[in-house]
């Protein structure tokens, strides 16, 4: 079997990439040395996060040590504008570029809330889809699942879940349950007791649902939901005031 190649054509692309590569480096060499017209403010995932506005972020931005207006490309701290950015616990990721109209772009990824960290004493919190602690805005409350109880004071220390054992596997609970179309709405807040079992308040049903350590998570669901789709049709929404998860195979409803 014979492969015909064309030359001719592979030369005229080889060129004509380094022709393009050439122009990039020199238009972006040059942009270096022209100076800063205005800043542009992007965000990303705003719809699912109103605690931070593209007015937050400029004011951020323009807290940075350095002039950045009217100022060099060159010398301008990119990279120290990001690392300001991301300090802020509502932002997840910040990039900074500046485009071919002389504009430094300010592009922002923010973090979603995913559960509230609710205390008895002190103000609440929100946690990440990531696990990071997110403070609360007088702007804007996100309706998700509620975390109380023993835990809930030690989150707030650690500010990361992800660096703590029991907190990766709550962390693990709340994507199973946000992730499930029936449980998200079902389920409405999450209680830790000082032995670190869990209690489930559902939204609609009035029974307390003893879920135990959060392990075995598919399994104690699939057991509650035969429970919700089974046996409170046949005996009544209102007959048990909790049902019990812990146990394996066994749901004891009282």
């Amino acid at each position: 079997m014979k492969i015909k190649i064309n030359i001719r054509q592979e030369i005229k692309v080889v060129v004509s990439l380094a022709i393009v590569s050439a122009l990039v480096a020199f238009a972006d060499r040059n942009l270096k040395h022209n100076t800063c017209r205005d800043i542009i403010v992007r965000l990303e995932n705003v719809r699912e996060n109103h605690f931070v506005d593209e007015a937050d972020v400029l004011r951020m931005v323009e807290q940075t040590p350095g002039k950045i207006r009217s100022e060099q490309f060159s010398l301008i701290d990119y990279r120290g504008i990001e690392q300001n950015l991301e300090k802020h616990r509502n932002l997840r990721r910040a990039d900074v570029y500046n485009d071919f109209k002389g504009n430094l772009v300010v592009q922002v990824a923010l973090r979603r809330p995913v559960a509230r960290l609710v205390q008895e004493q002190g103000a609440d919190a929100y946690l990440s889809e990531e696990g990071v602690v997110m403070p609360i805005s007088e702007r804007y409350s996100s309706r998700v699942l509620a975390i109380s109880g023993a835990f809930v004071n030690k989150a707030l220390q650690i500010q990361d879940l992800n660096g703590d054992e029991f907190g990766v596997r709550l962390l693990e609970l709340i994507r199973y349950i946000r992730e499930d179309e029936f449980w998200s709405a079902q389920i409405a807040e999450i209680q830790v007791l000082e032995n670190g079992k869990l209690l489930l308040y559902p939204q609609v049903t009035n029974q307390v649902v003893k879920f135990g350590n959060p392990e075995n998570i598919e399994e104690k669901f699939l057991k509650l939901r035969v429970f919700y789709k089974k046996i409170l049709p046949a005996r009544g929404w209102t007959r048990y005031e909790s049902v019990n998860l812990e146990y394996e195979g066994q749901v004891i409803a009282k």
